[in-house]
Order: C-alpha cells, then sequence, then structure tokens
C-alpha cells in the first residue's frame, strides 16, 4: 500500500465487491477529516472498499490540503465504482485531473460534498483542456460544479460561522430510498446560495438558516430555504449517464449529525445502484475515535500522513 493514501477493506456486507474512492483536498472544511471517517463507516458497517485520497505535500509527504496541486492516487478511479468528491478550488496538473474528467464521463457515480460545487479553479494553467472544469467558466457554464452537480459557487445564504443550518426533508420526496431513517440532519456549517439547479435535479433536504449556531436555535425569519442535498443526471462527452448526489453540507463537524452520515451512506447505496437494499436505518456509527477539528482557514492538523487514518 503507498503512503500516499488509505485503503480500508470492505467488511461484509451489501457493498461487498464495490469500490469507492474518496477525494478529499479543501483549505477549510476539513475534508481531509471528514472522509477517512465516512470511509471507515462505509467499509466497517456496509461492506465497500473505500480508499481515501489526500492533498499531498510532494516534499514532506505530509497531508496539506493547502496544496491545490497535488492529489496522488487518482488512478484508482479507473476501478472505482464510485467517487465521492470534496475539493475545493483545486487546479491539479492534467494527468492528474485525467482520471476524475475520464471517471465522470465514463458514466460512474459521483457524489460531492460541500466545496465541490467549486471543486476547481485554474488560474496558473488556462491553456489546459480541463480550465473549462473551473467553478467560474463561461464556456462551460459553471465548470464541473453546476454542469456534473448541479450547482456552482455562489455565496453564503446563512451569516458563515454565526448561523447554523438545519436539514428539513422535501415533502414530495419523503419516501426516496436515500431518506430512509434520515432525521434531524443539522450542521454548524451555513447554507449555501443556489441560483438554479440544472438538469433533472429532485431535492431531497432544504437548507433552514438557523439564527445561531446550536440544533436547538430557531429559524431565521423572512429567510428562504435552499436546496441542501439533491439528485439528479449527467450526461457526459461520450454521451453515458452517470448517476450524482450532491449536498452543500459535509464539514468535519457536520458529520457528528447521525443524520447527515445516514443521507450520506444511503446516497451511496443509491448512487451505486442497490438502492434495494438501503436498510430501515443504515448504520452509521464511528469506527474508532472521531473527534473533527472545527472548520477554518489554517486549522488542519499539520504533520499528518495518510497512514495516521489507517485502521
Amino acid at each position: 500500500m503507498s503512503n500516499e493514501w488509505v485503503v480500508y477493506k470492505g467488511n461484509d456486507g451489501p457493498g461487498n465487491g464495490k469500490h469507492i474512492v474518496l477525494v478529499s483536498g479543501d483549505e477549510e472544511y476539513r475534508s481531509e477529516e471528514a472522509l477517512p471517517m465516512l470511509g471507515k463507516v462505509l467499509a466497517t458497517h456496509h461492506g465497500f472498499k473505500c480508499t481515501v485520497l489526500f492533498a499531498i505535500n510532494p516534499d514532506t509527504g505530509e497531508i496539506d490540503p493547502e496544496d491545490q496541486t497535488n492529489i496522488p492516487g487518482l488512478h484508482h478511479l479507473e476501478s472505482a465504482d464510485m467517487m465521492i468528491l470534496f475539493t475545493r478550488f483545486r487546479e491539479l496538473p492534467d494527468e492528474q485531473m485525467k482520471y476524475i474528467i475520464d471517471y465522470t464521463n465514463a458514466g460512474k457515480p459521483v457524489m460531492g460534498l460541500r466545496t465541490a460545487t467549486h471543486a476547481f479553479n485554474y488560474t496558473r494553467n488556462q491553456d489546459s483542456p480541463y480550465a473549462k472544469y473551473s467553478f467560474n467558466s463561461q464556456d462551460f457554464d459553471g465548470g464541473y460544479g453546476r454542469q456534473v452537480l448541479g450547482e456552482t459557487w455562489i455565496n453564503h445564504h446563512g451569516h458563515h460561522g454565526k448561523e447554523s443550518a438545519r436539514g428539513v426533508i422535501d415533502e414530495f420526496n419523503k419516501d426516496h430510498p436515500i431518506l430512509k431513517g434520515v432525521t434531524d440532519v443539522w450542521g454548524p456549517s451555513d447554507v449555501y446560495g443556489i441560483k438554479e439547479l440544472t438538469g433533472d435535479s429532485q431535492v431531497l433536504v432544504h437548507g433552514q438558516v438557523l439564527v445561531g449556531m446550536e440544533p436547538t436555535d430557531a429559524p431565521k425569519a423572512d429567510t428562504i430555504t435552499m436546496p441542501m442535498a439533491w439528485i439528479k443526471t449527467y450526461t457526459g462527452d461520450t454521451g453515458n449517464t452517470c448517476r450524482v448526489f450532491n449536498t452543500t453540507m459535509g464539514a468535519s463537524v457536520d458529520l457528528e449529525s447521525e443524520g447527515l452520515r445516514r443521507l450520506l451512506v444511503n446516497g451511496c447505496y443509491w448512487c451505486i445502484g442497490i438502492e434495494d437494499a438501503i436498510p430501515d436505518e443504515s448504520v452509521v456509527d464511528y469506527v474508532g475515535d472521531y473527534s473533527p477539528t472545527f472548520f477554518g482557514f489554517g486549522t488542519y492538523q499539520k504533520g499528518l500522513t495518510p497512514a495516521d487514518h489507517a485502521l
């Protein structure tokens, strides 16, 4: 096993024989903590083999979310059955980015978390064939976020760091299999603004802005909800169509919400096409300790390597 990523072997479960690649790399919301925890849950309780990738400082070999140009191990997407993407403003070299785009165009399922709406931002190499996937792309409107996942970065609809978010189940889609057993979705992250979801998007959960940072806080008066979790399909350059699940929640501290973890686990079942196997209440208990770092720039834990996340 390389020391640049971590692999969790799948136990018995409906996901046995399926491989999920979880791609972290954001400066703010601690995807490098959230995705190893989620990978352990998916592997231990549900049987999926999970490979977690990180932004790595090539000089030190340490996890460095502020290195926007290096995520080793993306070749694992060639054999993956699903990708979970949680990156922010990455500008990957073409040989790395090619794996993400080839995977997406192959019609395999994609889950986007939080900053995946603005996963890529090409500022140095705008001649790259992948520059069009930038969050602010004009020629490929809204880039990867809007085209594949449903929306790009718009704004903070709630007051960032001062107004948390409650998930409100969509009444029309309340019987969707992804929502089975999902209750009490709440997170310290604020609600993201959504201008218009693309394609055949169906909203499963709406984001309600609360007046403070506690789950018991009241909704903010005269403030509309925004789509917080939705499903859609995406047809890529090669004509293959994939299932997509996206949520604007996902910070490491958001995932302390059992309801949110269940939403994501169920979303993996649906993405891969085994939604008939979703339990009435998916097991989402932590595997080992989970004490996430609160979101913020520069708050990541220094000196860690992928091996520090091994089971």
